[in-house]
């Protein structure tokens, strides 16, 4: 009992340091619920372009102009080309379209002719490309089979007018999803940090010279003082972990009493034991307390910058990605990545998910041997 109320009240003592990482956790965890769409509906954007015009009055060459005043925002500028290159530079253009004299009457004969364009290297411009392209095609078809005007402005209008309509089959409530996952995802960092930095120090306390020789010319068996120990933290690491399971509860709300609610917490237990074992190794190569909030900030901060916990996994380049699976952290958050992108759940569609918790567990394993080959030298040694 003397050493289980010593390791709590070490780590009463340092609350506030849990107190800390936990509205971490949370501030940052409502910011990003918040920057998350709460819809699953498309939005048309309107790229914002100009257009030069050096053609007559003609019937084809007024279509296309139409064209571009439907689905686009036209922007007037100054006949000049520097107004022009200041206008591309400062983005209030996107794209300019050059029309060329007798464009209308070379089309209607069934020649090609091409368009001038300049852009600004951005989305929008993309845009403008994509809708301008789809046009110059489906006239390009017609224009082929077709010298009467009339006839070849109808039957551009009626192919451009058969909109494609975009249903949504997914079931699955994406807000929800990408909510869970950005909570989970950036508890890891919450996670690791609280529970190295408090494992750390409460037993750079038990390593004291002073107190390891107390131990000694005590009647406890040294085996069974460790055992205490090993046990009082992980209490502590599962006490830590139910509070931010509780924490998501509040959060997450009926999201979390889900078949991949519950998933999502065995990762986290997963994931909080594994920090602690790395908090056990890190105890016993390093006895200085001094150096523990530096060590916390070098693995718990790292791991969750190169792993993806603050920046999705998707926006890091390849080269640290590949790095990061030396990391427990980077299977941790894959398999948080993966369950929100699963349709179904099942045997099958788990796999992945399995396979990552296996090699959680097999870091598991790794530092509980180093951390027992570790302490079993330096007892050699002393």
């Amino acid at each position: 009992m003397t050493v289980f109320k010593t390791f709590f009240k070490v780590v009463k003592a340092y609350r506030g340091t849990i107190i800390f990482y936990t509205i971490l956790l949370i501030v940052f965890g409502g910011m990003n619920f918040q920057t998350n769409d709460n819809s699953m509906t498309f939005t048309n954007t309107k790229p914002d372009i100009a257009i030069v015009n050096k053609d007559s009055d003609n019937p084809i060459t007024n279509n296309l102009i139409k064209y571009l005043k439907k689905n686009a925002k036209i922007i007037k500028l100054d006949d000049s080309e520097s107004k022009r290159n200041d206008a591309l530079f400062y983005r209030d253009v996107n794209y300019i379209i050059y029309i060329p004299k007798n464009y209308g009457k070379t089309i209607s004969e069934g020649k090609k002719v091409e368009l001038s364009i300049k852009k600004t290297p951005d989305y929008n411009a993309y845009l403008a490309y994509i809708m301008l392209k789809r046009y110059l095609k489906v006239q390009n078809i017609y224009t082929k089979t077709n010298t009467d005007e009339r006839e070849i402005i109808k039957n551009i209008n009626n192919s451009l007018d058969n909109n494609t309509k975009v249903k949504v089959m997914s079931k699955l409530n994406t807000t929800e999803l990408s909510n869970m996952n950005s909570y989970f995802n950036f508890a890891s960092y919450s996670i690791m940090a609280i529970v190295i930095f408090i494992v750390c120090l409460v037993l750079s306390g038990f390593h004291e010279e002073s107190i390891i020789k107390r131990t000694i010319i005590s009647s406890m068996d040294y085996k069974r003082y460790n055992r205490l120990i090993l046990i009082s933290g992980i209490i502590y690491t599962i006490i830590t972990w139910l509070v931010f399971t509780i924490l998501g509860f509040f959060l997450l709300k009926e999201t979390l009493f889900s078949l991949r609610g519950l998933i999502y917490l065995f990762n986290s237990l997963l994931f909080t034991m594994c920090s602690l074992t790395i908090a056990l190794l890190v105890s016993s190569l390093l006895n200085n307390k001094n150096a523990v909030n530096g060590i916390v900030n070098v693995i718990a901060l790292g791991s969750s910058f190169l792993c993806g916990a603050f920046v999705p996994s998707s926006f890091l380049p390849k080269s640290v990605l590949n790095f990061s699976k030396i990391l427990p952290t980077y299977w941790y958050i894959n398999t948080n990545d993966t369950l929100a992108k699963l349709e179904i759940i099942n045997l099958n569609s788990l796999r992945n998910v399995f396979s990552n918790m296996i090699i959680i567990l097999i870091f598991i394993l790794v530092f509980i041997i180093l951390n027992n080959i570790i302490t079993k030298y330096k007892r050699k040694i002393g």
